[in-house]
């Protein structure tokens, strides 16, 4: 007998997602229901696999993000660019300079996730608009 929590509910997982864009409270509601969504991924199709931190880091929502990390989301390149941590980019790009070009969910590229952090994320922004990498 396996010890194995049950999958989460797929219909659960597409709809804190969808709500991790932008709708705050809906997503607090079901994370609160369901805290094993804070980390399930959804694809969109053809292998566009989104999490609510993925997200909430290429919409620029920061609360949100914030909120997930708080209640254990796995924080990845995306959001930490988003976020403006300049030290764990920098870092990440000092090792593997190829992620300047990667791409998030829907293909939206790494510096487009520093875009959306706004004054929050300016040195990153900086940082990506000046390591410019050969694809």
């Amino acid at each position: 007998m396996s010890d194995a929590l049950p999958q989460v509910d797929p219909e659960k997982v597409q709809a804190f997602v969808a709500h991790a864009h932008g709708d705050f409270d809906a997503g607090q509601a079901l994370l609160a229901d369901e805290p094993r969504l804070v980390n399930a991924a959804w694809d969109w199709g053809g292998g566009d696999w989104e999490t609510a931190l993925g997200a909430a880091a290429h919409m620029g929502r920061r609360q949100i993000a914030l909120f997930l990390l708080e209640h254990d989301a796995r924080l990845d390149l995306f959001a930490a660019a988003m976020l403006g941590y300049f030290d764990i980019v920098s870092a990440v790009l000092s090792d593997f300079p190829e992620m300047h070009n990667a791409l998030g969910p829907h293909g939206i590229p790494l510096v487009e996730h520093a875009r959306a952090g706004g004054a929050d994320a300016r040195a990153v922004l900086a940082l990506l608009e000046a390591t410019q990498v050969a694809p």
